[in-house]
């Protein structure tokens, strides 16, 4: 079996890597892979000893090791799929949804567990770790839940981009209830989230156009608007994703869904919810009494930046 260019003598190195006192592996995988992402294409006999040496030396390393050579393979868009399912298994540790099932928001199925261990590791990621998981969930084996018909999924974009523009954050959580089929809880926690990649995640899955999605995010949670380049970043994101691997989270989001908290319950003392309602309707009243216009974004400035970074 030959090796490939430029890294001479693999196959002796891995001999020597198992030496007492001697251990290199980590070092030769990481050079390895970074010598192999440095070309975009390789031939047959590169990718399949590539794949050979990498899945031998991925079993040997330690876990800190894996995660730097995931990171280069998940910007390697020919990176050999074997290799990416199995640093995904570091990534994503568990296994998919009991039984296909296609869960609503009163039915938390076997899977549930899992799916919302699964859920909280993508939550309680930062930026460039979910941008890692939802680039891998194609590999990853996890089952994906039904594409949404086009004709609901346009549906559903119009009345999220109503809601959006009004700033009806109560209204946009419903939708986003209704079409993704997911809890109040985990829609909620869709919108509300700070970095902004679920709702990539959900205008992937409806098949949102790129404007649409823009508008969105600067309308509709402020922890994301008021950052022209967040927002920018993540319409990048959206064209990375595939579908697939948003219908694969949101497998997981349909799977993972929960009992609404004990707050949700009618209260002990019923007087209480009738004197706290009026206050947020008001303010819902006072947002929405001036719809905005739909914002722009002047875009090719933030590209020319990006460009200007990636140089």
């Amino acid at each position: 079996m030959t090796d490939l260019p430029h890294i001479p003598n693999l196959n002796s190195l891995v001999e020597l890597g198992r030496r007492d006192g001697v251990d290199i592996r980590p070092t030769l995988l990481r050079v390895m892979t970074d010598l192999y992402v440095q070309t975009p294409t390789h031939t047959p006999e590169e990718e399949r000893h590539f794949t050979e040496l990498a899945l031998r030396l991925i079993e040997l390393v330690d876990p800190a090791t894996r995660a730097v050579v995931a990171d280069r393979i998940a910007g390697y868009p020919t990176a050999p799929a074997a290799v990416r399912q199995r640093l995904l298994r570091d990534q994503i540790v568990l296994g998919p949804p009991a039984d296909d099932v296609r869960p609503t928001a009163g039915n938390t199925p076997s899977g549930g567990g899992a799916a919302a261990e699964l859920s909280e590791l993508f939550f309680a990621a930062t930026a460039e770790e979910r941008r890692l998981i939802l680039l891998n969930l194609p590999y990853a084996p996890l089952l994906p839940t039904q594409a949404i018909p086009a004709a609901a999924a346009r549906e559903a974009t119009a009345r999220l981009e109503t809601a959006a523009l009004g700033h009806d954050t109560q209204a946009f959580v419903r939708e986003l209830e209704r079409s993704l089929r997911v809890s109040h809880r985990q829609a909620r926690r869709i919108v509300e989230d700070a970095s902004g990649e679920p709702i990539v995640v959900a205008a992937v899955a409806l098949g949102m156009p790129e404007p649409v999605l823009q508008r969105i995010l600067l309308c509709l949670n402020p922890a994301v608007s008021r950052s022209v380049q967040r927002v920018y970043d993540l319409a990048v994101l959206q064209e990375e994703i595939e579908p697939e691997a948003a219908l694969r989270l949101l497998a997981i989001w349909q799977t993972s869904n929960r009992p609404e908290p004990a707050a949700k319950a009618p209260a002990p003392v019923a007087a209480r919810a009738p004197a706290a309602a009026p206050v947020p309707r008001r303010a819902e009243v006072r947002e929405r009494a001036v719809p905005p216009a739909r914002p722009v974004i002047k875009w090719e400035e933030h590209a020319k930046a990006r460009r200007t970074d990636n140089a």
